[in-house]
């Protein structure tokens, strides 16, 4: 989404030149062919059209040098906000789903019998807060120096999908895979389906808590399509943990750009979130 809109390159100096001549010549037809000013006119015509071309092309120069500054300067603070807008989603990612495994994990611990699971679970979290604090250092780093700007996290693909379902079920919930033959993917749908599921798991895990959820990954003519539904809470006593709302939109962004749609919905007691992106790669 721009913040400004894009400046505009087009010069007045031809509309000027243009209503200057068309004067001078209604000038001309209106003294007709005799008299004095039929002599005199025909040069003041051309001179002034002469000197309104000169004047024109003059100005359309200077209105293109301050059209590029302006482009430039355009260009720039774009280039800043998409960087923003980048950094921001990396830390959703950061805090939502590492920090947001931390606080939900820690939740569910408290409903444990058993030491062993209560030693799991407290295993589960130190692995989680470690990887959170590692990737926070990163992201320092990069904004820290230019030189590693280029240097982000690894970029998800459709392997990752196991891991990332196994990462949501250390907080508790009972998830089932399927991912259906797809063929070739494209690797900006790749990084969108992997965005969908982890983003719906650890809404699912904030929301609802320990509950079934079910990830499908399956082709639909030109789409790729990910759903993911969850059972809703399972417990009545599950106090739900809201995040700041803002990873729902910056997926919806995401998809949208890719020529899908996103879909969120309340199904069953439960809630199933919908992605379906077209590939470019079909």
């Amino acid at each position: 989404m721009n913040a400004h809109p894009r400046p505009s390159g087009q010069s007045r100096a031809v509309p000027v030149v243009v209503v200057v001549i068309s004067v001078l010549v209604m000038a001309m037809c209106t003294v007709g062919a005799q008299g004095p000013l039929a002599v005199i006119l025909p040069p003041v015509i051309v001179g002034s059209a002469v000197a309104a071309a000169v004047w024109a092309v003059r100005r359309s120069r200077t209105d293109r040098t301050a059209y590029e500054s302006r482009l430039t300067a355009w260009a720039a603070s774009e280039a800043v906000l998409a960087e923003r807008l980048r950094i921001a989603r990396d830390l959703h990612d950061i805090v939502s789903h590492g920090l947001g495994l931390i606080t939900v994990r820690a939740a569910a611990t408290r409903h444990l019998p058993k030491p062993a699971e209560v030693a799991a679970a407290l295993t589960d979290i130190e692995d989680a807060s470690r990887h959170a604090t590692a990737e926070l250092r990163r992201m320092l780093t990069v904004l820290r120096e230019p030189s590693t700007a280029s240097r982000r996290a690894p970029v998800d693909n459709l392997d990752d999908l196991p891991g990332i379902v196994h990462g949501a079920s250390l907080t508790g919930l009972r998830t089932r895979l399927t991912v259906e033959p797809l063929g070739p993917v494209s690797q900006g749908v790749q990084v969108a389906v992997c965005k969908t599921v982890r983003e719906a798991l650890s809404n699912a895990a904030r929301y609802a808590g320990p509950t079934d959820v079910r990830v499908r990954v399956y082709r639909d003519d030109a789409y790729v399509v990910a759903t993911v539904a969850d059972a809703g809470p399972s417990d009545d006593g599950w106090l739900a943990s809201p995040g700041a709302g803002h990873g729902l939109a910056g997926l919806r962004e995401r998809v949208g750009s890719l020529g899908g749609t996103l879909s969120a919905e309340h199904v069953d007691g439960g809630f199933r979130l919908t992605a379906r992106i077209r590939d470019e790669a079909a």
